[in-house]
Parts: C-alpha cells; structure tokens; sequence
C-alpha cells in the first residue's frame, strides 16, 4: 500500500459528515441484507439506528473530525463494550465485508478506500475477543 501524501485528515478527505453518514447508514444496509453478515447482524438490536449514530459519532472522532460519541458517552472503550458478545474471526471478517461493500459505494478515492479498510481492519481484529 501506498502511503498518501495527503496531509488531511481522513474525515476531511472522505468529504466530512454527509458521506460519512452515508458510508454508516450503508455499511448496516449491507448488514442488514448480505446472509453472510447474519451472525453479527443477530448481535444488534432490532432496530440499528441507535447502532448508526453511535457509529458516526465514533468514526467522526476517529477519523479526525469532530469527537461526537467522546462528548456525548465519553471515552470510547471499544473493547470493553463489546465484551458481552462473541466476536472471533468470522464476526470481524463479517464486519468487515460489510465495510468493505459500503467503502466501496461511497468512497471513490482507490487509495482513501484501501487506506481506510487497512485501519478498519485494525479496529475490528483489536475487538476480537473469541478464538
């Protein structure tokens, strides 16, 4: 991978919060539709509006943007909050097509896209907490 010499943050360069919104609310779309995702979709509430903002709010912060969720709830102690469920390699695999598909409808920058999913990649592996 490439690294960019583009100095921005990742939010500036996604476009800030309208694409962003739109890469959260399409990520839990595919969730919602792809079979291969049910496992993890079985992991969420009915409804995962509550899911999709607290999401935003957290990569909002996380990609340099404005720190939502840490005004709103604090620290993000994404670890700690997913401990009740059981997340090995096929929930973050499963998380992550989910990513992937979402990152590619939105995010028309190849280099961005792979940048993103490379760290994506970090976050979702770190909350793995299942053999």
């Amino acid at each position: 991978m490439q690294i960019s010499r583009d100095t921005r943050t990742l939010y500036e360069r996604i476009g800030g919060e309208v694409p962003l919104r739109l890469l959260v609310e399409r990520f839990y779309r595919h969730m919602d539709e792809l079979a291969e995702a049910r496992p993890i979709r079985d992991m969420h509430a009915k409804s995962l509006k509550v899911s999709e903002e607290k999401l935003f709010m957290f990569l909002s912060g996380w990609m340099g943007g404005p720190s939502l969720y840490i005004e709103k709830y604090g620290h993000p102690r994404l670890r700690m909050r997913h401990m009740p469920f059981a997340i090995d390699e096929s929930a973050r695999d499963q998380w992550m097509l989910c990513m992937r598909h979402a990152l590619d409808e939105v995010v028309e920058d190849a280099c961005l896209r792979d940048e993103l999913m490379q760290a994506l990649y970090g976050i979702a592996d770190f909350m793995r907490n299942r053999h």
